[in-house]
């Protein structure tokens, strides 16, 4: 068995877990919501000064709650890519310096590849080949998974991620900060069929539609005019109703293509990652379609869709498995393609695609 201590601040959390293979010891996260709700969003400085506050707390209750010592310890794990490079570089200097004074192997960590191994955690016997629809905030990809660091990007946003475009509709509709969970309880209550919203499709040089790449750019302005429009002739918003229409037009996207990904390249399973797979009508939409096609569907619990330290646990057992080891002059990057995540190893073999 291999236990590895995580941290992760790529971008408002601080969080640390310790993970033992698949199993989750400790999980502990340190919120910054509250720090942020009066900016309607993210500010980079404020993150970073909150996890250089938070970090060591976070670090001594993970390895308090997993009742380890440090001689238990098999390798210090870190996002270090992409994020915010003041929060990441946080996170990545408290584990260079544990790494260097414990003596213990380094795994910098891609963070999307964290979101793809909470689908491991939720479900420990899953193994490749999976497709993996992974939504949040920053990105919104369609990824297979082959193994350990063999990934192929089927498609993605061409702008806006869907979690980008929830918070920016928020905005518009006066919701605050995360708009996400508030879209999606609202749009329970109204009706998906009361405005149309455009799809969002990519078109391809020959005039054909991409199958698998998206756009939220189009649907947040296609939301921004209705407001405006309906503010001129109602007294009052229909929040609810622009809620559901909204929430329905991103969900049948994203199933569409998930759906037509996974049919096109054989895949038996579809795993959903990031913040925006805890939105309920995704997961409606998703269960509805996979359903009749026999489709395995694997949707984390909810406390393993937003950033946590555990998903960066799971992905770093298998890379210390496999020989990898980051060297102890691991950099914080903003950017960084999942398919380049062999540069951070001194040992890796090439094997994405």
């Amino acid at each position: 068995m291999v236990r590895v201590l995580a941290i992760e601040t790529s971008c408002d959390e601080t969080a640390a877990a310790v993970v033992r293979d698949r199993a989750i010891e400790s999980n502990v996260i340190a919120s910054q919501v509250g720090a942020h709700q009066p900016f309607g969003g993210v500010v980079p400085e404020v993150a970073s000064r909150a996890h250089l506050e938070n970090i060591n707390t976070v670090i001594a209750a993970a390895m308090s709650e997993a009742a380890c010592d440090w001689s238990t310890i098999d390798a210090i794990a870190v996002t270090c890519a992409p994020g915010l490079v003041g929060s990441l570089l946080i996170g990545v200097t408290a584990a260079k310096t544990l790494a260097l004074v414990k003596q213990k192997p380094l795994l910098g960590i891609h963070h999307l590849e964290g979101h793809l191994y909470a689908s491991y955690l939720a479900e420990p016997s899953l193994e490749p080949p999976f497709l993996c629809l992974l939504v949040s905030g920053g990105h919104t990809s369609l990824i297979g998974v082959y193994g350990c660091g063999e990934y192929q990007l089927f498609g993605q946003t061409r702008d806006d991620a869907a979690g980008e475009a929830y918070d920016k509709v928020a905005r518009l509709l006066g919701l605050g900060y995360p708009g996400g969970p508030v879209l999606d309880r609202l749009a329970q209550e109204g009706n998906p069929e009361a405005f149309e919203l455009p799809e969002g499709n990519i078109r391809l040089p020959d005039g054909k539609v991409h199958p698998y790449d998206s756009s939220f750019s189009g649907l947040k302005t296609a939301v921004a005019r209705l407001v405006e429009e309906l503010r001129q002739t109602h007294d009052e918003l229909p929040v609810a109703d622009l809620a559901a229409s909204f929430q329905k037009a991103v969900a049948q996207a994203l199933t569409k293509r998930a759906i037509a990904a996974a049919v096109d390249h054989g895949f038996k399973t579809l795993a959903i990652g990031g913040g925006v797979a805890a939105n309920s009508g995704l997961r409606q939409h998703l269960r509805a379609a996979a359903e009749p096609l026999g489709l395995q569907l694997i949707f984390p619990p909810l406390r393993l869709c937003t950033d946590n330290a555990a998903m960066i646990g799971c992905a770093a057992v298998d890379h210390f498995r496999r020989g990898d080891r980051s060297p102890l002059d691991l950099t914080a990057r903003s950017r960084l393609s999942l398919l380049e995540i062999s540069t951070l190893y001194t040992t890796a073999p090439l094997a994405v695609s």
